[in-house]
């Protein structure tokens, strides 16, 4: 009895690791699909082809195309690596603290512009980013934090904390899309500028910058 319990035990573990190296592969061939053709564009037999599966045997894992777009999309997302940074981020003053919490998250989503920007705007054009807001759910406690740790460093801001997170994630949203669109640009290749620390410098301290009398 205890060997045919040892036998079943090992054959489950081996089932689920085949499971498991069979779903990454088709969430690595879906997102390929769904950023050369688009979602409407991508059929379940096209990801299953690829894949080396049978249609049927996507559904064993996912229900819909739908399930397997947000599978996508949440494998991909850099939330997974960011969360991590905010909760690491360091700085004496609440400059100090945003520079090393940009530096943290640019590290790891610079890069990854040309597979992220298409999945989320599949993501907001398809729907309506409800996936999304499914990830900022997740994401809230640590903003939270964030932003309580970020208050806490130097004087009280005019602005509300969330509306500069905001604000910020919006900047670097914004960076990362132009990143993709001027990347083969001769303007990007011409001058060696710090174009990502330049951008946070500007919304620190604004374009225009007094200097002392």
């Amino acid at each position: 009895m205890a060997a045919s319990t040892a036998i079943q035990k090992k054959n489950s573990e081996e089932s689920r690791s085949r499971g498991e190296i069979a779903r990454e592969r088709l969430i690595e061939v879906a997102c390929q699909e769904f950023i050369e053709r688009g979602f409407h564009g991508t059929s379940m037999r096209q990801i299953a082809g690829k894949a080396g599966v049978a249609v049927g045997g996507i559904y064993n894992h996912f229900g819909s195309k739908d399930d397997l777009f947000a599978a996508v999309l949440d494998a991909y997302h850099p939330y997974h690596a960011v969360l991590p940074a905010l909760e690491e981020s360091q700085g004496a003053t609440k400059e100090a603290f945003i520079r090393d919490t940009v530096q943290r998250v640019w590290q790891h989503i610079h890069g990854q512009e040309s597979r992220l920007v298409p999945l989320l705007l599949i993501e907001m054009v398809e729907f309506q980013g409800r996936h999304m807001a499914e990830m900022a759910e997740r994401l809230f406690p640590t903003l939270i934090d964030f932003i309580n740790r970020f208050d806490e460093r130097g004087e009280p801001l005019v602005l509300p904390a969330p509306v500069v997170l905001r604000s910020l994630m919006s900047v670097m949203v914004g960076h990362m899309l132009t990143e993709l669109i001027l990347q083969r640009s001769p303007l990007m290749k011409e001058f060696d500028y710090d174009w990502f620390g330049t951008t946070i410098d500007i919304f620190l301290h604004g374009i225009i910058r007094t200097e002392a009398a």
